[in-house]
């Protein structure tokens, strides 16, 4: 009897000495409030507490995605989008992200939202859409401020989709095509300006050189008569025979 009584004992010795202890785990921080009171915050392992009069509430410090869905907003040239992004963020005082703010994950969403609107109507279409990088950057360091005092760290956002008006759409493509089309017309205009410049010379140097231009037509007589199905007819002019007599006798 006594046996068992003081294996019941030793029981609920060992029930009641697990009830007061707590796991902080690596990735977590632990706050630890005494009578409503913020204590101390504990670094991970087992640690004890007291029932009733103390209260535990652990924060997970790794870094953390937000996805903020999509806003629509109105850039500076009164262009109205969607836009959305995603943001990463770790805590950095996990005392701050309990005692300071309700819910940091819904407030650090909120903000970014907010943000985002506001550094859209800041730029313009062609800045927004050639500068992504620049933009995401100046809604960090926004968020970045405002959440400090939360015991939170952005440590990036990142602008994902950008969707324009569909009658926008057509007509950034029909300018693309416009310019496409210019700059092949521009490409082809000096190409029959460099081949009449080539021209030009040609035939100031035929005209300057004697006998020049009799020796080109012969030899575009000979290129047309390579092929045996031409037929080709020549009135060759008497200065032309003399000026192969005259090259004979060189």
């Amino acid at each position: 009897m006594n046996a068992f009584f003081l294996l019941f004992v030793g029981f609920v010795g060992l029930v009641i000495i697990l009830s007061f202890i707590r796991q902080v785990n690596q990735y977590e921080r632990g706050i630890v409030f005494t009578m409503g009171k913020y204590s101390r915050m504990w670094d991970p392992g087992w640690h004890l507490i007291i029932p009733i009069f103390q209260r535990l509430e652990k924060v997970d410090i790794r870094v953390k995605a937000v996805d903020v869905p999509d806003q629509e907003a109105i850039t500076k040239d009164n262009i109205p989008i969607k836009i959305n992004a995603v943001i990463y963020y770790k805590i950095s005082d996990a005392s701050k992200a309990v005692i300071e703010v309700e819910n940091y994950f819904f407030a650090v969403s909120q903000l970014a939202q907010t943000t985002m609107r506001n550094a859209v109507g800041e730029v313009k279409l062609d800045e927004l859409l050639s500068n992504k990088k620049q933009v995401s950057e100046n809604i960090k360091l926004v968020v970045d401020r405002v959440s400090d005092a939360w015991g939170v760290d952005v440590q990036s956002v990142e602008l994902k989709d950008i969707v324009l008006p569909e009658s926008l759409k057509r007509t950034i493509a029909k300018v693309a095509e416009a310019e496409r089309e210019k700059q092949a017309v521009i490409i082809s205009s000096e190409g029959e300006l460099g081949a009449a410049k080539n021209v030009a010379e040609a035939a100031e140097t035929l005209a300057r050189v004697p006998g020049a231009l009799h020796l080109r037509t012969l030899q575009s007589i000979n290129d047309i008569s390579s092929d045996q199905s031409n037929t080709t007819v020549w009135m060759v002019p008497v200065e032309a025979l003399r000026a192969l007599e005259g090259l004979a006798k060189k």
